[in-house]
């Protein structure tokens, strides 16, 4: 079978991607920068090998013999906007450079719906709109930045193909369900507006079915959305993801133009001021939670058969169970 290198395999997505990959028989070798992440991703059956995405010449390294990199690694949140280029864009062009000078055959990016964001609803969005490297949010300029690298790269040799999910979500959650719950605990949790705007998103294992499928059979240089399959009521996926966890959302409301306001002073003065921490409210945590993303995954099912293969409420069981 194939020698496949994953980036981010100690995080949500990569963990998932590397368990789905060894169980169909590849030989999967796995970015790490850490003892924990060299266990973890080596519990999944993954080679671990040591390397940055500051350092090409461990990436090359890393490459080296692949057919296929699956790079899922980014910086989601935290840091200055020079950090989430370095990481995001920096780091992405680096990992391009390397698999071509490795001779890996097909890259396949993870990107996200979040790199056509400036503030404006996605309403029904597909492939066509265009990507965002000049968006206020850093995580979304990094990304729409990295996205257009990795389509550009596309010849020479090397394949590139790119997966959009939207809001991935599912048992093993590391990072947003924990978020979640962690500001209702706080009492820092409010609804923007209403919360009753229509949003999409995607089970992680849906993530990696799209990614399977973006390997075998997308157009090279060419980006794909993929979903659960329809969209759904912002405010009332939330509270079930909260109770599966025993979390009662609450009913605090913030207007979605305070939130704003809020956010855009915060960033200016993060940007301006010497600050370490995170602001109270950003750019990305208002558009997510206040605007309506909706996305036509049509491109997706007619080129690469894609079907979603588990369904919220399938996941939202897994999120209740204990081994969940």
């Amino acid at each position: 079978m194939t020698t496949v290198l994953v980036t981010g395999g100690s995080g949500f997505v990569g963990g998932r991607l590397i368990a789905r990959l060894i169980a169909v028989g590849h030989t999967v070798r796995a970015l790490v920068r850490s003892d924990a992440a060299a266990q973890r991703v080596q519990g999944l059956g993954a080679i671990p090998v040591r390397a940055d995405l500051a350092d090409p010449e461990g990436l090359r390294a890393a490459a080296a013999g692949a057919e296929l990199v699956f790079h899922a690694a980014a910086r989601t949140d935290g840091g200055s906007r020079q950090q989430f280029w370095a990481d995001n864009v920096t780091g992405t062009a680096n990992m391009i450079r390397a698999a071509r000078e490795a001779g890996v055959a097909r890259f396949v990016h993870v990107g996200t719906e979040a790199a056509l964001m400036n503030g404006q609803p996605l309403v029904n969005v597909n492939e066509t709109v265009p990507l965002r490297p000049d968006s206020r949010a850093s995580y979304s300029a990094s990304k729409a930045a990295a996205e257009q690298l990795v389509r550009e790269a596309n010849g020479t040799g090397m394949e590139t193909v790119v997966l959009r999910p939207r809001f991935v979500w599912g048992a093993g959650d590391t990072t947003l369900l924990p978020r979640l719950v962690g500001m209702v605990d706080a009492g820092r949790f409010s609804w923007l507006g209403d919360g009753r705007h229509l949003t999409d998103t995607t089970h992680v294992d849906n993530v990696v079915e799209g990614l399977l499928l973006a390997a075998e059979r997308g157009r090279p240089g060419q980006a794909y959305f993929v979903t659960d399959g329809s969209p759904v009521v912002f405010r009332e996926f939330v509270t079930q993801l909260l109770a599966t966890q025993g979390v009662a959302a609450p009913n605090r409301s913030l207007p979605y133009g305070i939130a704003r306001i809020v956010a855009a002073t915060g960033e200016t003065l993060w940007r301006t001021l010497p600050l370490t921490a995170a602001p109270p409210l950003d750019y990305m945590s208002v558009w997510v939670s206040g605007r309506e993303c909706t996305i036509d995954i049509t491109k997706a099912r007619t080129e690469l058969g894609y079907e979603p293969i588990k369904t919220r409420q399938q996941g939202l069981a897994e999120l209740r169970s204990p081994a969940g």
